[in-house]
């Protein structure tokens, strides 16, 4: 995406972390911006520091299908239609899978995985029937993943598996999406300075049933750990300059380079060259079809210039 000035934003979780980031560098860039957070002490806090700017908030919680269309609705209303898209929102969770609950997979699932889903689903439609009108051009979205996206260890467990979901997602999403000159990137940082060790503070009531007391000592060390976080503005500044590039992964964090270079090593040596089995042949011939078309895709996603 290379215009956005007049553009209409919509970020979730946009009232701390990486979202206020996000916020900011877009409203340096012209937009009119929506914070949508579950928090509305929050939202009033981001919107006194964000004075004279074209910006509103909308209470969210993004795993509500049906709250998601009344703050998409209200937000078009006052603001125009949305063509930029930031599904932000995340929170964590601490700990092992072994040692989690169905409540604890219900939580991280609605928020982190279902909540990108409903805002895809909620505002991708109109912005492809919007350029199929000829009423928009193009448009970009940004789904906030992790760098746990790739990095798997045994904990997080259950963050890990949602953001796993959200890479798949938008990888997928990025070349269905190329017709329309939407882009699609997906956020993949690593540590930053936010407020997402504190996550129990907003987990609903009706999924505490089965959570492990809060360990007050690990928040107050994961606090200190994030305060050497990454700064939101230049997380935000660096997604732009993705956006801009159409690029699909955003890696704001340089530092992993090396590690994921030694991770995808590790990955291709798992490879064996075992004795072609019974129909090897025809079914290398059919991928071949699949292979070539991805390949094209990816040559067109290099090459696009929107």
């Amino acid at each position: 995406m290379k215009d956005f000035a007049g553009r209409t934003a919509f970020v979730t979780g946009g009232a701390n972390g990486v979202g206020i980031g996000l916020v900011r560098q877009l409203l340096n860039e012209g937009c009119k911006v929506a914070i949508a957070d579950i928090r509305q002490d929050s939202i009033d806090k981001a919107l006194k520091s964000l004075d004279n700017r074209e910006v509103m908030g909308v209470q969210l919680d993004v795993s509500s299908r049906e709250g998601f269309k009344a703050a998409a609705d209200e937000v078009e209303a006052k603001f125009g239609p949305v063509s930029i898209l930031c599904n932000n929102a995340g929170v964590n969770l601490f700990q092992p899978i072994e040692e989690s609950s169905f409540d604890d997979w219900d939580w991280l699932l609605g928020v982190n995985l279902h909540g990108v889903i409903n805002g895809v689903m909620t505002f991708v439609p109109r912005m492809v029937a919007r350029v199929k009108a000829g009423e928009q051009k193009g448009g970009h979205v940004v789904n906030t993943a992790s760098m746990a996206a790739f990095l798997a260890a045994g904990t997080p467990g259950i963050y890990n598996t949602t953001k796993f979901a959200v890479r798949g997602l938008s990888e997928s999403l990025h070349y269905s999406l190329l017709q329309y000159e939407i882009g699609v990137s997906v956020l993949c940082p690593g540590l930053v300075k936010s407020y997402i060790y504190a996550s129990d503070d907003i987990r609903p009531d009706e999924l505490k049933g089965a959570m492990k007391p809060v360990n007050s000592e690990a928040v107050e060390r994961l606090a200190g750990i994030h305060e050497f976080g990454m700064e939101p503005d230049v997380i935000g500044a660096r997604v732009i300059e993705a956006m801009k590039a159409n690029r699909l992964h955003i890696f704001s964090h340089p530092d992993h380079k090396d590690e994921m270079r030694e991770i995808f090593d590790e990955i291709i040596a798992e490879y064996q060259d075992y004795p072609k089995d019974p129909g090897h042949d025809q079914r290398v011939a059919f991928e071949k079809f699949r292979r070539d078309a991805f390949a094209q895709a990816r040559a067109k996603s290099r090459a696009a210039d929107f």
